[in-house]
């Protein structure tokens, strides 16, 4: 099950977004503002930043999914980006990953796209089950704090 993260989810999304930062999935960890930032955005607007809950049947959230909104010249309009993705480890291969890329599918973006640690196996082979393929770009960034 997918849930839009509301204003009580605050303490929630805070906890699941800081044990993401903190596993093998990502480079490093984020300064605990960056956190705080992220659900004042989500609570702001849907403009930039959309964030989802992931629950198991009853309805526990077990993860979370943050998307974020472009426009693409070269897609030809919208492109929706996955921009993270987490399952907390004992909930992974229940279909929670699955079930919300299904749910991104029905967004009507021109273009879907995310990254990956290039060592993460496991979610590079989900990702390419999914239909989703490298670009042949080297992503490059310019941090302005």
């Amino acid at each position: 099950m997918i849930k839009r993260i509301k204003q009580s989810d605050k303490e929630l999304f805070l906890t699941l977004s800081r044990e993401f930062y903190r596993s093998e999935a990502v480079l490093h960890d984020i300064p605990e503002e960056y956190h705080k930032r992220t659900f004042d955005e989500l609570m702001r607007s849907q403009d930039y930043a959309q964030g989802y809950l992931l629950c198991l049947k009853e309805g526990t959230p077990v993860g979370y999914a943050l998307t974020a909104k472009t426009f693409s010249h070269e897609a030809g309009g919208t492109v929706i980006w996955v921009e993270e993705i987490y399952i907390r480890p004992e909930f992974r291969g229940k279909g929670l990953g699955k079930s919300f890329f299904r749910y991104v599918d029905t967004l009507g973006a021109a273009r879907l796209r995310l990254e990956a640690e290039q060592d993460n196996d496991h979610a590079i082979t989900l990702y390419r089950a999914l239909g989703y393929k490298p670009l042949p770009y080297v992503q490059m960034i310019k941090e302005r704090k």
